[in-house]
């Protein structure tokens, strides 16, 4: 029983390390399409240290927090196999899925960026980067509650916070807009 306490902290490490890396490799390709718009001297000097970055997060920090994420989590759930028959897991499971698919999309744009083409504005990356906010808040509360009622709810509190999420992006792009014109 210890050993599968010890199992789930590490998993909880693993999803947090993670999801930091997720936040913040969202954020360094808004600054690499930020700067690829900039005068040829600007982006000289700006690309490599945000490549080299992205680079460090993305390899050292965000790839091996996902898979020892999915290796203790498929070790906990065995530990926990009961589970699988409730309704909630496989909610959170296909959140899961999707973390997954978004994390891989990322990658997709980490490539990208790293040969200097940007195929995301950087308004859209912002919009981008509030999925892996949802998302966190779907599997926290779903493992949390272990309800689908809850899910229900929580379904309904995600939609809300989308909104609020995407009214503050707006927001954002007017203040940043008007400070440069």
């Amino acid at each position: 029983m210890m050993a599968f306490e010890y199992l789930k902290a590490l998993h909880i490490i693993f999803v947090v390390t993670w999801f930091a890396g997720l936040f913040y490799i969202v954020r360094l390709f808004i600054y690499q399409v930020e700067a690829l718009e900039k005068t040829e001297q600007e982006k000289a000097i700006l690309m490599p240290q945000l490549n080299l970055m992205a680079q460090r997060l993305w390899y050292i920090i965000t790839w091996p927090s996902a898979i020892l994420t999915l290796i203790l989590g498929f070790w906990v759930l065995y530990y926990r196999w009961g589970y699988m028959q409730l309704g909630f897991m496989h909610a959170k499971l296909g959140f899961v899925l999707v973390l997954y698919i978004y994390h891989i999309i990322c990658h997709k744009i980490f490539k990208d960026l790293q040969n200097g083409i940007a195929k995301w504005t950087s308004t859209q990356l912002r919009m981008w980067n509030e999925l892996a906010t949802l998302l966190l808040f779907a599997i926290v509360f779903l493992i949390v509650l272990k309800s689908l009622i809850s899910v229900v709810w929580g379904i309904v509190g995600l939609l809300g916070l989308s909104v609020l999420m995407m009214l503050g992006i707006k927001w954002y792009k007017k203040v940043r807009e008007k400070a440069n014109p």
